[in-house]
């Protein structure tokens, strides 16, 4: 190994990183693009697009697809949110009968700062709806609106749900309120990044995998089992790129993906009782090293800690620029999701246990996590 230190050789190596980062992100699921499933006005798909979607999903589903529908479309609302820049449509869900109401963060966002939001029920009742609060960074958000009856409240799942069960999604893709598509659960545990707010992104955290038609609007609607329950909130559709690079159709390919009720529930509480979500914070900025940059530059696989908040958590655990941490939590360190993942779902006083490598030797560390500022 050459003397020089990590720090000399990071010119060699992180923009050879980064352009390697880009073409995985833009080649994400084997060349498909995963997007939020927001729609916007000045953004909708046409009809025809979505209505093939899903076709053979509805086929393989087992659920009674009609009772479920009219026993969740009741629950389930069409949102309208507008402001200063713009306009859009999405769906949510009634979660407890004074009126608030769970839906995406992505779906209200552009009514956050002086807009307006508009809620229509199945029985065709439009109300103003007000924003309780919302959490950027996991994509979700709570309503409150004023009940304009007796409303009905979506359950809950209480235990998750398996691969290759049956599942029916109902949700206002493209302000078609009402809308009932179905599938089944094609993969459990999946960490999506989708856009965020101001260049950041948002991480679906253990998100479902379904093949039941997800289209732009759906996002904050209803993913129910056979007996009607909520078992995620569908937040993100994928759509394969066209050969420039950029999305392609913006129809459902059959790759659609849902929050997990169990995520949504303890977030959603926590909106309610506070009106905001606090995260846990590590207080550092990381680079994945990609496998042959690491071999040409005698270093370990994980990832370069570009900079540390002084008297931040991982200051504070020993942690230092130009360390590279090599396993999180007991495994292999290779994407910053996996740090970020960590501080969404590890609260404030939790601890995360580190492994890394400095000047030749491994050490460890296990870092209290602070609030995310």
């Amino acid at each position: 190994m050459s003397n020089d230190s990590p720090a000399s050789r990071l010119p060699r190596w992180l923009p050879w990183a980064a352009v390697v980062i880009a073409l995985v992100v833009g080649g994400v699921v084997g060349g498909v693009i995963v997007k939020s499933s927001g729609s916007s006005s000045s953004g909708a798909t046409s009809a025809s697009s979505s209505s093939s979607a899903g076709s053979s999903s509805a086929a393989v589903s087992s659920c009674p697809v009609g009772p479920v529908a009219s026993a969740v479309i009741p629950s389930v609302v069409t949102i309208q949110a507008s402001g200063g820049s713009g306009s859009g449509t999405g769906s949510g869900e009634v979660i407890r009968d004074d009126g608030y109401i769970l839906t995406n963060n992505h779906v209200i966002a552009v009514a956050a700062n002086g807009g307006s939001v508009q809620v229509l029920f199945s029985d065709s009742k439009t109300v103003a709806a007000t924003i309780v609060g919302r959490d950027p960074l996991t994509d979700l958000a709570v309503l409150k609106v004023a009940p304009p009856g007796k409303l009905k409240v979506i359950p809950l799942a209480t235990a998750s749900p398996s691969v290759g069960e049956p599942v029916v999604a109902i949700g206002a893709p493209l302000g078609l309120s009402g809308t009932v598509t179905s599938g089944i659960v094609s993969a459990l545990g999946r960490t999506i990044t989708v856009p965020g707010e101001n260049d950041t992104a948002a991480l679906l955290v253990s998100a479902i995998q379904t093949d039941a038609a997800i289209n732009p609007g759906n996002s904050g609607g209803a993913l129910v089992n056979c007996s009607g329950q909520l078992v995620g909130v569908p937040s993100a559709g994928a759509s394969v790129p066209s050969s420039s690079g950029e999305s392609g159709s913006s129809g459902s390919i059959g790759l659609g993906f849902a929050i997990p009720v169990d995520v949504a529930k303890t977030v959603s509480d926590e909106i309610i009782a506070t009106g905001k979500v606090v995260h846990g914070y590590l207080g550092l900025d990381t680079v994945p090293i990609p496998v042959e940059a690491a071999k040409q530059a005698g270093l370990p696989l994980g990832l370069y800690v570009k900079t540390v908040a002084q008297g931040g958590p991982a200051a504070s655990a020993g942690l230092r620029a130009e360390d590279i941490i090599t396993s999180i939590e007991g495994k292999p360190a290779t994407s910053n999701s996996q740090l970020q993942e960590l501080t969404l779902t590890t609260k404030p006083g939790g601890t995360v246990s580190l492994e890394y490598y400095r000047g030749g030797q491994t050490a460890k560390a296990t870092v209290t996590l602070g609030s995310q500022p």
